[in-house]
């Protein structure tokens, strides 16, 4: 397939993508409770990067994919080290709001890096098994795609933040709460989503006449 070809909305779900992914992170900052669910307050957000993530892979191939969790990787870790900077700086005499901007974006360097390897380890798991799927069911049962690889990256990409985020500052069985709920959230909200995800993934490939088949792919995550 020829790499020039260009295509109306392949910048518009990268963006979106890459919204979700910082927006959610800085919502992190807080835990909430609803119902039986205890997690951070970005997991209301977070899931619909792993439908961008699952539409981008599912009409554009792993090679885009691969370039947009690059990206959404790189701004994330850029965002996170301008607030932790900004945080460091010395605060104006007439402005009294450090210990809050501390408290809820002053990010500590383990968080950080947390955030950052839990995204790139379950989004990379997330496209690289639903690129796989759709070659091995010759695109058929996009359920199947989109559910499976979001049960496998979401799981990945929840206990990897919370163990290496909270490990040591919690209880375990805090741990294993937040994990489990954060699991079980993300991935019920994938599925209460396929019916839209549908919808997108069959307009797309028709206004872009793609509909991208990883046969040939070469899969190495770090070859952007």
């Amino acid at each position: 397939m020829s790499e020039i070809k260009s295509y109306r909305h392949l910048d518009t779900i990268t963006v979106l993508f890459v919204a979700v992914l910082l927006i959610s992170n800085i919502a992190s900052s807080k835990i909430t409770t609803l119902g039986w669910f205890t997690f951070d307050a970005g997991t209301l957000l977070f899931p619909l990067s792993y439908i961008f993530g699952d539409i981008l892979t599912e009409v554009y191939g792993y090679k885009r994919s691969r370039k947009t969790i690059w990206l959404g990787f790189f701004c994330a870790a850029l965002m996170s080290v301008v607030l932790i900077v900004v945080g460091m700086l010395p605060a104006a005499a007439d402005w009294g709001n450090q210990d809050a901007y501390n408290k809820i974006l002053g990010l500590t360097p383990r968080i950080v890096l947390a955030s950052l390897i839990a995204f790139w380890c379950g989004s990379f798991s997330n496209s690289f098994i639903l690129a796989k799927l759709k070659v091995f069911t010759a695109g058929k049962w996009l359920w199947v795609r989109t559910v499976g690889s979001t049960v496998v990256g979401e799981l990945i990409d929840s206990a990897l933040f919370v163990v290496i985020a909270f490990s040591g500052l919690m209880p375990t069985a805090a741990l294993i709460t937040i994990i489990i709920s954060n699991y079980l959230f993300k991935t019920g909200v994938e599925v209460l989503f396929t019916p839209i995800t549908y919808k997108v993934v069959g307009w797309l490939k028709k206004k872009e006449q793609e509909d991208y088949f990883d046969k040939e792919t070469d899969f190495n995550p770090f070859k952007v």
